[in-house]
């Protein structure tokens, strides 16, 4: 914080506005990311529904239409046809289908271990659908399963051993477990596989051109933002603290800056104007005033010394010059309590008037002794005055030479 706190606010703010920005662009991105994440999962398990509801419509029509012929042309047998279409209708792409039963006839329909848990829900819980995201070998895949019920058509092949067909019974003897089917029993399920890399592939890629373009217009944001902050209110700030700056340093108080709108910003300058215009004003009536005081301490007949509360002589007039032997330019900085034979005495005065609001040596007439530049005493009579001016009090010490 130390090192932040150093820095100028232009480069705050574009550190800070920078920061929430890319804080923004992260948070959208991941947003875009998983949208687009869920949208492609969502498409990819719309196209395995569909392609799994013609199989299976395929197949049921088969098994309705179709009864004789499968004996002369094992093509029209409803599983293998469904098959074939269904290679069909995923040629080309990335999707593998396949049919699947716990109680298969063809071992190329063997189910995996993760069919098997589906098709035994199929079984148990007679759900209507199930996708899921798997890892197999360290690479992910969509698994969507849909499953087949019988109806009295599928049980022409899949009832009993007897009322099979005779090509159905040459090849699966009486006991195989294909055979015993009850209308509404799930009888398999269309398992359909798609690899994920091909997807999460098409999402790296736009979320890349989506960074690219994205970070060009926050670049650009970010740089004309700036631009136009920095013109409209960091300038004219710099320039009023630029502008304090250099009266706290010369004491100038005729500096003005040119006001160019009414918001915030213009209400800053109008005040800042307004200030320097106010202390223009005392500065030109305590010089007057100051002028007017040196004018009518040089005409007095006794030494006038005015000084502060520490002590330093501010100003002085012709007598008190030639009483301690100085110039004005000499006697001018230094301490009143110097030239006492007792400044002591008068330093305490004045710490007793600070904290108890009076003295005995302030605002009576007193004996002193004061000494001269050559070390000299002289006996005088002081009085003391109180004038207050902008920043603090000052002491006026008026003497008179006692023969």
């Amino acid at each position: 914080m130390t090192f932040f706190s150093r820095l100028r606010v232009n480069t705050k703010f574009n550190i800070i506005s920078s920061l929430l920005l890319i804080a923004l662009f992260v948070a959208l991105a991941y947003s875009s990311y998983r949208r687009d994440q869920s949208l492609i999962m969502k498409g990819a398990v719309d196209t395995a529904r569909t392609i799994s509801r013609q199989i299976i419509e395929t197949r049921d029509y088969l098994s309705r239409i179709v009864t004789t012929e499968p004996e002369y042309n094992e093509n029209l047998i409803p599983q293998v046809a469904a098959s074939r279409v269904a290679r069909q209708l995923t040629q080309g792409s990335n999707y593998y289908v396949r049919q699947v039963s716990l109680r298969y006839r063809n071992p190329d329909n063997r189910p995996d271990d993760f069919e098997t848990a589906q098709l035994t829900t199929f079984r148990d819980v007679k759900a209507a659908e199930t996708w899921q995201v798997t890892v197999e070998k360290g690479k992910k895949s969509l698994r969507y399963l849909l499953p087949m019920v019988s109806d009295q058509s599928c049980l022409v092949c899949h009832g009993s051993y007897d009322t099979a067909p005779a090509f159905v019974q040459r090849r699966f003897p009486r006991g195989h477990f294909s055979y015993g089917y009850k209308v509404g029993e799930v009888i398999g399920a269309v398992s359909v596989s798609v690899p994920m890399e091909g997807l999460y592939h098409e999402i790296g890629s736009n979320l890349k051109r989506d960074i690219l373009y994205d970070g060009l217009v926050l670049a650009a944001f970010i740089l004309i933002s700036g631009w136009i902050i920095r013109r409209t209110i960091l300038t004219p700030v710099k320039a009023v603290a630029a502008s304090i700056a250099e009266v706290a340093h010369s004491g100038n108080f005729s500096e003005r800056l040119e006001q160019r709108g009414e918001d915030e910003i213009g209400a800053l300058i109008a005040s800042f104007n307004e200030l320097m215009a106010e202390l223009d004003r005392r500065t030109i009536q305590r010089i007057e005033s100051e002028d007017r005081y040196r004018n009518f301490i040089e005409i007095a007949q006794s030494p006038i010394i005015t000084f502060m509360s520490d002590g330093k002589i501010v100003i002085s007039n012709q007598k008190a010059e030639k009483l301690f032997g100085l110039t004005k330019q000499e006697l001018l900085g230094q301490s009143i309590f110097d030239f006492m034979e007792k400044g002591v005495v008068l330093q305490g005065a004045m710490r007793d008037y600070f904290s108890a609001g009076s003295s005995d040596l302030i605002g009576t007439t007193t004996l002193q002794k004061v000494r001269d530049v050559c070390g000299r005493l002289f006996e005088v009579e002081m009085v003391i005055s109180v004038s207050q001016s902008d920043q603090s009090p000052m002491f006026s010490a008026i003497l008179r030479t006692v023969k």
